[in-house]
């Protein structure tokens, strides 16, 4: 109970969320035994980090860094728009569909909605949308990032818990693409009511071959990773070493458009955002050997058998569990505390790894979109200027298929594992 106290102070007080797991994870360790557990940290600090699969993280997030920087992101718009901006709320439309292409990039749910915040949701106001409407559009497809390989959120699960990366991006494929399907179905129902703008003339034959023409090597990197990891050719890491490769020699060689300068700046970038996610797996270390040293997951794990042997009834508590979390906290944070807790619950009631792997995903996405700390919906706000709450009521009907979603992969087993079982990922 101390240990927990501390980590909720801390959080309150606005202490970054990798030094409260740290503090908290110290404060157990002086609680088992004084000042002499102390020198354990370093330890379970460099074993938290000694796992080679996540230098795929960096890797990734730097090709993402790059694609973005070099223009792709508007050579993808492009292509969305000629092929559904035909239709009523076409730009609409064309912001998830781009949200599927962008994901094949950078695998990141922020930086989607960063990246269509600057550019999509102005150009979506300017055509007659109102702001708060395209804001929500935008946040039900930035979760498609982290859903659709690459994805940094796969790469710590399956690290942390022994499952496949390569099964778990198979198993993202078919939700990322369904959830861009119901999200446009969302649209098109809600267009009459939004009194969505509908293009004057769509884009012909001749056009839509050109823009695919320019845009196909934007297009060849999801390709390139998805195929070499799905295939078996490279391991995760080798694949997002050679995304930046094939990044840096579109960006300096094919558009001329990288510099030195840009791409010290993109470094940089990369070396932030990796700084954070490494910080929180690092002091969870800490946390996670304390954890399982008082036995607390096993104790969780018999609180909530109690409650139900069934297995559907289980598996809605830890997505409940999830959900609720991650409207208050941040995501990779509480897959790194949590997965160790939940997950032996999900091995009990007979769960594939990879099933498992893909509910704890989506739910922890979905979170991203969820007041009252949603990343993307600040993200969101702080770009575009609308208030947070308005963005929140418009995006309900996206939240709530989003959900339903969930439900289904996490209640159809076929569903979340055709891939992966197609690909030999799983039995």
């Amino acid at each position: 109970m101390i240990v927990a106290a501390i980590f909720v102070i801390l959080i309150v007080v606005g202490m970054p969320i990798g030094f409260a797991i740290g503090m908290a994870g110290v404060s157990g360790l002086i609680s088992m035994g004084g000042s002499n557990f102390l020198a354990i940290a370093p330890s379970k600090i460099f074993n938290a980090l000694n796992i080679f699969p996540f230098l795929a993280m960096p890797f990734f997030i730097l090709a993402g860094e790059i694609m973005n920087g070099i223009g792709i992101t508007d050579r993808l718009v492009k292509l969305a728009q000629v092929l559904v901006g035909r239709f009523r709320g076409g730009l609409a439309h064309t912001n998830m569909l781009a949200s599927v292409f962008f994901a094949g990039l950078t695998g990141s749910a922020t930086a989607d909605a960063a990246a269509f915040g600057r550019t999509l949701v102005p150009a979506m106001v300017k055509e007659g949308y109102k702001r708060d409407y395209a804001c929500a559009v935008t946040a039900a497809g930035s979760i498609i990032g982290p859903t659709i390989p690459p994805s940094g959120l796969m790469v710590v699960y399956g690290s942390l818990m022994g499952v496949s990366i390569g099964g778990l991006f198979a198993a993202g494929l078919l939700p990322g693409l369904v959830i861009c399907a119901v999200c446009m179905m969302v649209i098109v129902i809600g267009g009459k009511r939004e009194n969505l703008p509908k293009a004057a003339r769509g884009a012909s034959l001749k056009e839509v071959g050109q823009t695919f023409v320019s845009s196909i090597t934007a297009l060849l990197m999801p390709v390139i990773i998805l195929g070499g990891i799905l295939g078996g050719v490279v391991t995760p890491t080798e694949a997002a070493s050679i995304a930046v490769a094939y990044a840096l020699f579109i960006g300096f060689f094919v558009y001329r458009t990288l510099n030195v300068a840009d791409l010290y700046g993109m470094l940089v970038r990369t070396a932030r955002i990796t700084g954070v996610i490494f910080v929180i797996i690092a002091f969870a270390g800490i946390l996670g050997w304390w954890m399982s040293f008082e036995r607390i997951p096993q104790a969780i794990a018999g609180t909530v058998l109690g409650l139900s042997d069934n297995p559907y009834a289980i598996t809605a508590i830890i997505i409940c569990v999830l959900l609720v979390i991650g409207m208050v906290m941040d995501i990779t944070a509480i897959l790194i505390i949590l997965g160790p807790v939940l997950v032996p619950l999900t091995e009990q009631i007979g769960l594939n790894p990879i099933h498992a792997g893909i509910i704890f995903v989506l739910a922890l996405n979905i979170s991203l979109m969820t007041p009252p700390v949603g990343a993307c919906l600040f993200v969101l706000s702080s770009v575009t200027g609308e208030k947070l709450e308005r963005i929140s009521v418009k995006l309900a009907p996206f939240l709530i298929a989003e959900v339903a979603i969930l439900f289904i992969f996490a209640f159809w087993e076929d569903a979340a594992l055709l891939l992966p079982r197609a690909l030999g990922f799983a039995p």
